[in-house]
């Protein structure tokens, strides 16, 4: 196989406008996934893009079962569950009860 280049678990691009801090929530286009670094914008930055992740930044008020799908508010403050103007990022790894402000996202 020829054209293989890498597996794609963590991918290297450039740091969106704002930058990153490690272990933040990126969304790139398609792209979802943590920041293994802090960078500025424009710096390289290495994405981890699959597994399961501990989120120190949940919703509370409402409890999450695994599987059921996890998204990212727009704004990048929490993960909830509340497809309506939010992205998409994996499903619950672990349940977590409705006053937990952490949480395990498992990413596709």
């Amino acid at each position: 196989m020829n054209n293989f280049k890498q597996p794609g678990d963590v991918l290297t691009v450039a740091a969106p406008s704002g930058g990153v801090a490690v272990n933040q929530a990126v969304v790139i286009g398609n792209l979802r996934g943590f920041a293994a670094s802090t960078a500025l914008v424009g710096e390289d930055v290495a994405i981890a893009r699959k597994g399961v992740f501990t989120t120190t930044i949940k919703a509370t008020g409402v409890a999450w079962a695994v599987g059921d799908l996890i998204y990212l508010k727009a704004d990048g403050t929490e993960f909830n569950k509340t497809a309506t103007a939010n992205t998409l990022f994996g499903f619950c790894a672990a349940p977590a009860a409705s006053g937990d402000t952490s949480a395990d996202i498992c990413l596709t």
